[in-house]
C-alpha cells in the first residue's frame, strides 16, 4: 500500500477547501502558498481568473526570507497593495496548510494591515 507525500495529503485538503472557497469580485480570495525558502500570497478574483495583487519573500527588496518575519512583512506588503486597488475585505484561503506558524502570521499582519476576513 502506498502512502500519500505531506504534499498530497496537502493539496487534497486544498481542494475540499476550494470546493467551499471562491473569491468574488467584492471579496476576492487571498490564497497563500508556502515553500520552504519562502512564502507567496496573491488576492485572487476567481470569477475572472486574475490575480489582484500579489507579494512574496521572493522579492528583490524583501528582507526576510521564508521565516515568520518574513511571513508578517509578505501579510503587510499584499494587504496594501490590495487596499491600493480598492481591496478592503477578502477571504483567507490557508492553502491546505494547518492555520499555524507562518500562515497565521501572515494572516495576523493582513488583518493589522487593514484587510477584513
Amino acid at each position: 500500500m502506498a502512502r500519500d507525500s505531506k504534499n498530497d495529503i496537502r493539496l487534497r485538503i486544498h481542494k475540499r477547501i476550494r470546493a467551499r472557497v471562491s473569491g468574488s469580485e467584492e471579496r476576492p480570495r487571498l490564497a497563500v502558498f508556502r515553500s520552504v525558502k519562502h512564502i507567496y500570497a496573491q488576492v485572487i478574483d476567481d470569477t475572472k481568473g486574475h490575480t489582484i495583487a500579489a507579494a512574496s519573500s521572493a522579492e528583490k527588496n524583501a528582507k526576510n526570507g521564508g521565516n515568520i518575519a518574513g511571513a508578517k512583512s509578505v501579510g503587510r506588503t499584499v494587504a496594501e497593495r490590495a487596499k491600493d486597488k480598492g481591496i478592503k475585505r477578502v477571504v483567507f484561503d490557508r492553502g491546505g496548510y494547518l492555520y499555524h506558524g507562518r500562515i497565521k502570521a501572515l494572516a495576523d499582519a493582513a488583518r493589522e494591515a487593514g484587510l477584513e476576513f
